[in-house]
């Protein structure tokens, strides 16, 4: 039994992708670009906001609008990032456990500091103890770097010895990996087993209650 859960915030806990493709698109049509569907967007996210329109811009950081376009996308989403955002079925059950049994738990996400801060005030507030956003500006690398594990565990108080990461993508694999942490792979996020195998993946669960077992 771990003692101490690492999640990734976006297709682990949070069905995100719906505001995340309106607000991409609504920044590309704001400056006239060309906008993606939901399934396009999906494979854009994982690697930060700023990797996601660099993306979804046609030539990316090369536009000259870029940086107009990246404003827009941030604005856009603080104000609409809870528009269809919702937990995916039996994360706030599992939470409320891992707590019961006095589990520390613990956000990471690549998605900026303050939007992560909010989502998890709103939708896990009495569950989750530390939640930390990309924050580069104050030293703390975007995942695969660890620092945004090691800064989890700092504010934990807590060693990684008894801990595990829980996230969705390829991009959570290098980081557990990268922390010297196991990772276990959920298949209701982002990216499909087939994917994940082909990333390194190694445990799998299909049901946040699977969670309880290992």
């Amino acid at each position: 039994m771990y003692k101490t859960y690492i999640f990734d915030l976006d297709g682990t806990l949070l069905n995100t992708i719906d505001d995340l493709t309106a607000s991409t698109n609504y920044a590309l049509q704001t400056y006239g670009m060309p906008t993606w569907s939901t399934h396009d967007v999906l494979r854009f996210v994982g690697n930060g906001i700023r990797k996601l329109i660099e993306r979804a811009v046609p030539d990316g950081e090369q536009h000259p609008m870029f940086e107009e376009v990246f404003r827009c996308f941030r604005t856009h989403y603080a104000e609409h990032n809870m528009d269809h955002t919702c937990p995916y079925e039996g994360i706030p059950e599992l939470l409320r456990i891992l707590k019961e049994r006095n589990c520390r738990l613990a956000v990471v996400s690549n998605k900026f500091h303050d939007a992560t801060q909010e989502l998890c005030r709103h939708f896990f507030p009495d569950t989750i103890d530390v939640a930390i956003g990309e924050n580069e500006a104050e030293g703390i690398r975007k995942k695969p770097a660890p620092d945004t594990v090691l800064e989890a565990l700092r504010q934990l108080r807590v060693g990684k010895e008894d801990a595990v990461y829980v996230g969705d993508s390829d991009v959570d694999i290098q980081t557990a990996r990268n922390s010297g942490m196991p990772c276990i792979s959920v298949l209701w996020g982002f990216r499909d087993q087939e994917f994940l195998l082909a990333h390194g993946a190694t445990t799998f669960i299909e049901t946040p209650e699977e969670l309880l077992n290992l």
